[in-house]
């Protein structure tokens, strides 16, 4: 399970010009689902979101995690982030998970931040949306729930 995660002042996102989800200060997180993952996958990666020390403290380091800011998640599911663009021009998708076993596990890391006590709010899986943000630094991550990188 790999997420891109950018600090946020607030984020939103649209699916048919309606707004599905939205958040104030915290993190958007793009997440895609591989063919592998488990649900440990979903419970070590919410941890790790939930728990990364990447918010300013007073001194003006970074030094805490989105629940010590009492900040917000916004998951939005992005198979596109599993493609291998290593050969060719155009990208392979066959670490991606199918859309049945992504969208459970998908589920899973949501309700994983949400019993780690954090506000969540989300896309809508399979829709094309369209992603707002103010990205705060800008501070964006990438992870791994394999520790990949």
């Amino acid at each position: 399970m790999r997420a891109v995660i950018q600090r946020v002042s607030k984020a939103s996102v649209e699916v048919g010009g309606e707004v599905v989800g939205a958040i104030g200060r915290g993190w958007l997180v793009l997440l895609g689902v591989g063919r592998d993952d488990t649900l440990d996958d979903a419970a070590r990666l919410a941890e790790k979101v939930v728990n990364l020390r990447a918010f300013e403290d007073e001194a003006g380091k970074m030094n805490r995690s989105v629940a010590d800011i009492d900040g917000a998640i916004l998951v939005v599911s992005q198979f596109t982030i599993m493609a291998d663009c290593r050969a060719g021009r155009r990208p392979g998708f066959s670490d991606a998970a199918p859309p049945e076993l992504a969208e459970s596990l998908y589920e899973e890391f949501v309700r994983q931040v949400d019993a780690l006590g954090r506000p969540v709010a989300t896309g809508r899986f399979r829709a094309e949306m369209a992603v707002s943000l103010v990205n705060d630094g800008p501070v964006t991550f990438l992870l791994d729930s394999r520790r990949q990188f």
